[in-house]
């Protein structure tokens, strides 16, 4: 039983010792005073049915010993093996589908980023793969502390949106603590505590969030393809771009490259046919996922290509989720799949440098049509 009111006090001791003893005299304070915060509030009133409930106030102001008061001790204690992948830190009895479907929701969709000890990922990365196992070990809510304290704010927004999906389509019960208000309207919680004011806030309206987000403004432009060594990782299928004529775009936010697109022409181009580019090597730094870039920078490379030169741009490739979001896309016209024919490896592993796929591998194919029929 939650609460309707809570009062806590929280006090320091004070050092006695000469020199805090002047330091203290020196402004002539109250130490006693100024070591004690009280917490005081009142009307706390959950509503029957919500996903996310967010605490939060400046350093100091009492949010984890407030959301331990109305829920109890120890409920951040579940921590994360650092030497170990997030996948293999899953349950066991789930199945790697499950698993898959976990990372991909909470916006963490790079395998290589699955596959890597947790000590090696950014503090995004990690902050979503700790969302993840959380969801997977509080069978009724899940309680994270310092949501977004460690990432830049861009990044913050795109975790909170993407957690504020999750959330509501897994109908999930999640509490989060943070001394951050900008990820308040992209996060959109069900009811929140400010520890500043020391107040209960119930969002009534939609209109509570604000009409619209403070937009985050992005740039596309043509780059050299020196900048592939910091996005290849973060690929499913190639360490190197293809052979042949490129034109390569980034994706920025504040002259910081994020995303990263090729189109390559590596079929020998008939005298008197349309040259055709193929649209791949697309990644989007996966900080920055679940704010639904990857496909929205695809369509804006290829109407730049595509109004650049006189050429067909086609797709393939293996991607479940860029398969789907280009069957919804009017810029793109679905051709079929095939399943791919070549040699299979050895212990069923893909050379990377050879950038082959296995065989029996499912390719979906499309063609840019910029939005005609």
């Amino acid at each position: 039983m939650i609460p309707k009111k809570i009062e806590v006090i929280l006090k320091s001791d004070v050092n006695k010792e000469f020199r805090c003893q002047v330091a203290a005299n020196s402004l002539d304070i109250d130490v006693e005073k100024k070591s004690t915060h009280h917490l005081k509030i009142d009307n706390i009133n959950l509503p029957d049915k919500w996903n996310i409930g967010l605490i939060y106030g400046n350093s100091g102001s009492g949010k984890t010993t407030m959301i331990e008061h109305l829920f109890g001790k120890n409920i951040f204690d579940v921590k994360l093996n650092e030497t170990q992948p997030i996948i293999n830190q899953l349950p066991k009895d789930l199945s790697y589908e499950e698993c898959a479907i976990l990372l991909n929701g909470i916006g963490l969709n790079s395998v290589p980023c699955w596959i890597r000890p947790i000590n090696t990922l950014s503090n995004g990365q990690k902050a979503r793969a700790e969302a993840v196992y959380l969801m997977t070990k509080n069978k009724d809510i899940v309680f994270i502390d310092e949501w977004t304290s460690v990432v830049d704010r861009t990044v913050a927004k795109a975790m909170s949106l993407c957690l504020n999906k999750y959330a509501k389509r897994n109908s999930k019960k999640i509490i989060l603590c943070s001394c951050h208000i900008d990820i308040i309207e992209w996060l959109k919680p069900d009811w929140m505590i400010d520890c500043n004011l020391q107040e209960f806030i119930l969002p009534k309206t939609e209109d509570f969030f604000f009409k619209e987000r403070k937009q985050i403004k992005f740039q596309i432009r043509e780059i050299d393809r020196r900048s592939w060594r910091c996005f290849s990782k973060y690929h499913y299928l190639n360490e190197n771009l293809p052979g042949g004529k490129l034109y390569l775009y980034g994706l920025f936010i504040d002259n910081i490259q994020i995303g990263f697109q090729c189109f390559a022409n590596y079929v020998p181009h008939k005298k008197g046919t349309t040259i055709i580019y193929h649209s791949n090597r697309v990644v989007v730094h996966p900080d920055y996922t679940g704010l639904g870039l990857g496909m929205k920078m695809v369509d804006v490379c290829s109407k730049l290509l595509f109004e650049k030169i006189d050429c067909r741009i086609m797709a393939k490739f293996s991607s479940i989720p860029m398969y789907k979001s280009r069957l919804k896309n009017t810029n793109w016209k679905y051709l079929g799949f095939k399943r791919t024919m070549g040699k299979i490896r050895a212990a069923g592993n893909m050379k990377r440098k050879e950038g082959f796929r296995e065989k029996g591998i499912k390719t979906y194919n499309f063609e840019y049509i910029n939005g005609t029929k």
